[in-house]
């Protein structure tokens, strides 16, 4: 993108809604407005490799309920809904386009949803989580998937759980202090297993296909065709056939939406910070049409 970056230093404001504080970080720009969502456990630094690349834009990121330097609250869709209408609204941003990942791709959607004013959504690897129903997962062996699919939802209970517990040093060196909170001398994921339960709880995030579908607005969707770095190998046929799945049954709402672009990315589900530089391009052309 040969555009010149008109941006300033980025600006950190809060905004209140409903009693919660939302950390807001506005990176300034001339163009149209740009709303960044990240996904469960992120925050809004986890967009640092992107915005760079975001030229043309007013680009504007927060850190969502729950997560980073926002406060606490029940993680509601309306409720979270509502925490972007807050940040919409105080930084006067017109009809933004929302570009979520992960879970803020799927908030992205149902943002979209609901504001058909929208002029476009895009949402990366935002989608179905990877444990989601034993039918979407596409050409694999039924006992081998359903022994596949406990073991990985023993490892996902078992992450929630370790939310609660003092991150040890060693990692706690390679987060992002955002992400983290001291507690009694020791330091702790910012996201709560109780959080992280709340999110995992919601029909539209274990499967946001069917919310894709009803919008109406032009939606971008790009999907990691690799498995998440350090994925234990055992998973992979399961991954494979996750994929599988999630391309016949975004094939089938292609059909009946012609508003949904579908594109692949060569990367994972890390493709923000993995692969920033052609993500920007391809949101960018999207936009533009």
């Amino acid at each position: 993108m040969n555009q010149t970056d008109d941006r300033r230093e980025p600006v950190d404001v809060t905004v209140h809604n409903d009693g919660i504080e939302i950390a807001v970080r506005d990176h300034g720009g001339e163009g149209p407005d740009l709303l960044l969502l990240h996904g469960l456990g992120g925050h809004l630094d986890d967009w640092s490799p992107l915005t760079p690349h975001l030229l043309g834009y007013r680009v504007v990121a927060l850190d969502l309920r729950g997560h980073g330097r926002s406060g606490d609250g029940r993680w509601e869709l309306d409720a979270v809904l509502g925490d972007i209408e807050a940040v919409v609204a105080d930084r006067r941003l017109s009809s933004p386009i929302v570009v979520g990942h992960s879970l803020g791709g799927m908030l992205a959607a149902h943002w979209a949803l609901t504001h058909p004013d929208c002029p476009a959504a895009v949402s990366l690897d935002g989608h179905r989580s990877a444990q989601t129903s034993p039918e979407h997962y596409h050409g694999m062996d039924p006992v081998a998937r359903d022994a596949d699919l406990a073991a990985l939802t023993d490892m996902f209970d078992a992450q929630s759980a370790g939310m609660n517990q003092p991150v040890p040093d060693e990692m706690a060196a390679m987060m992002s202090p955002r992400g983290l909170v001291t507690r009694d001398g020791k330091r702790f994921a910012r996201v709560t297993a109780e959080t992280a339960e709340a999110v995992r709880r919601f029909d539209w995030f274990a499967d946001g296909v069917p919310v894709i579908a009803r919008v109406e607005v032009p939606f971008l969707l790009v999907l990691a065709t690799q498995d998440p770095p350090g994925a234990p190998a055992r998973f992979a046929p399961l991954m494979d056939a996750y994929r599988a799945g999630l391309r016949a049954d975004l094939a089938t709402v292609r059909t009946r939406r012609p508003n949904l672009s579908i594109e692949e990315m060569d990367s994972s589900h890390g493709m923000v910070s993995q692969s920033a530089e052609p993500l920007a391009v391809l949101i960018d052309r999207f936009i533009k049409g």
